[in-house]
């Protein structure tokens, strides 16, 4: 029997409805990737750095976060004491017991000379209560100085908010250039399989392929691989933005998305107790009167048996408020594996559970967005995930290459010519349908106003396509 031959598609084949979409799609993937690849490359170094942070942290100050001690762990109030007479110039702010053994307690002081949002750390052995270093810490992760330091070099280059342009410009088109490169290359994977080609590839290269082919090739099953984590990369990112993350905030406050609070206010809440929280013997009810008197920081050994009894445990953070009519906060921390973190208030003085916040009461978007949060730096899944987002990094970084080389070898090879390819043919927009072509500008525009930095970057790529336009039509002239 012989084999039948491969037929080309007749000009009254009708072209699928995507088609009419590709060439301004393409015209935009490729303007972003000329002007908007910059930034997104070096977003992609400075995320795969800061992503293994946590690791690189463990082992640089090891000294700090480990001791050889053995036996059983002294009070933390004795451990508080302890730092207290290594630090009596600031302020006890907040402690984070030892749990594993091995490991040293930190207790945090609040230090206006450090800047916003760092505190002073005085790590203590727990077996001893001696003090083994003091460093300064970032932050609700706590960070110390190189994870810091990296933490501000992929969010602003050191260069302050004006720096935090930089990572928002490529926060924002991070998704548009990975959907819309996707888009480009399944179609392109479909034409090729209506044409029954042999070539035809999605997740794999051509290994037969030469040139622009090959490259274009890497570049295409790359982005359809990591796709999925650009497109999580690109929205988990812009939480932390400037403009977009307010905007991003107005939407979760207006929709009641927002992550609660524990109530801490000791002065409305006298004799009240909820009964989910009540049974705990011994732990009475007090008036709390409004006092400016120090509080007494002895009282955190029961403050943490009391979160014990409620099921706030493992590894935890208890803020000592500054005043008396303000309750202590114990709240679990956001480490690798663990998926729900609960926080309560207790007052110091009588034991009694003011408030409690089980995560699995919040809304589903503030779940997701602490879930997303912390898979995006690096915690969620400990080392796994630490290691992907390495790998997402180089995997990114090699297909902003692969698409800068293919530019070059789209050249013109004649004498005099551009040393780069021509970009796509202008007039995309017009071979969509008319209402589509509304629908697309209308969405762009309230895109734009969320996402203010994509929307002006497309405003200057629009001016850019406009004066090439001109300049073009006036050299035929």
């Amino acid at each position: 029997m012989s084999t039948p031959e491969k037929t080309e598609p007749t000009a009254a084949s009708p072209a699928p409805p995507t088609s009419a979409w590709r060439p301004l799609i393409l015209r935009l993937h490729f303007y972003a990737g000329i002007f908007i690849a910059p930034f997104i490359l070096v977003a992609a170094v400075t995320g795969g750095l800061y992503a293994i942070a946590p690791t690189l942290e463990s082992v640089v100050y090891r000294d700090l976060l480990h001791t050889d001690s053995t036996g059983p762990a002294l009070p933390v109030s004795d451990q508080i004491v302890a730092a207290q007479q290594e630090r009596p110039d600031l302020t006890a702010a907040a402690v984070r017991p030892a749990i594993e053994p091995g490991d040293t307690t930190r207790v945090m002081f609040t230090d206006s000379s450090l800047g916003e949002s760092k505190r002073a750390a005085v790590f203590l052995d727990p077996v001893t209560a001696a003090p083994v270093g003091q460093s300064t810490v970032y932050g609700s992760s706590v960070s110390l100085p190189l994870r810091t330091w990296l933490s501000e070099l992929h969010r602003t280059l050191h260069l302050g908010d004006t720096g935090r342009l930089y990572s928002e410009l490529a926060a924002s088109w991070l998704g548009v250039v990975a959907l819309g490169g996707v888009f480009l290359w399944v179609e392109r994977y479909r034409r090729q399989r209506r044409r029954n080609s042999d070539n035809a590839r999605l997740f794999t290269v051509d290994r037969t392929a030469r040139g622009r082919r090959r490259t274009l090739g890497l570049h295409g099953a790359s982005g359809a691989w990591i796709v999925v984590g650009l497109v999580f990369l690109s929205a988990t990112g812009l939480t932390w933005s400037n403009h977009a993350g307010s905007n991003i905030d107005d939407l979760r406050s207006a929709l009641s998305w927002t992550t609660p609070a524990v109530d801490t206010d000791l002065t409305g809440h006298a004799g009240h107790s909820d009964d989910q929280h009540a049974g705990h013997a011994g732990h009475g009810t007090s008036d709390a009167a409004t006092t400016a008197e120090p509080v007494d920081v002895r009282q955190i050994d029961g403050v943490l048996a009391v979160a014990r009894a409620n099921d706030v445990t493992g590894a935890v953070e208890a803020s000592i408020p500054t005043s008396r009519d303000t309750a202590f906060t114990v709240a679990q921390l956001r480490n690798p594996w663990v998926f729900s973190t609960d926080s309560i208030a207790v007052d110091g003085a009588s034991e009694r559970v003011v408030d409690v916040q089980r995560f699995s009461d919040w809304p589903l978007a503030a779940q997701l967005t602490t879930w997303g949060i912390s898979l995006h730096m690096g915690v969620l899944f400990g080392l796994v995930s630490q290691l992907a987002l390495l790998a997402l990094a180089a995997v990114l970084v090699t297909m902003i290459v692969a698409g800068y080389r293919m530019w070059f070898q789209r050249r013109p090879v004649r004498s005099g010519a551009s040393p780069v390819g021509r970009p796509p043919q202008r007039g995309a927009l017009w071979r969509i349908p008319p209402v589509a072509a509304v629908g697309l500008v209308v969405a762009t525009v309230a895109v734009g106003w969320f996402v203010p930095l994509l929307g002006l970057s497309l405003l200057a790529f629009l001016a850019v396509d406009l004066v090439a336009g001109f300049r073009s039509r006036s050299a035929r002239v």
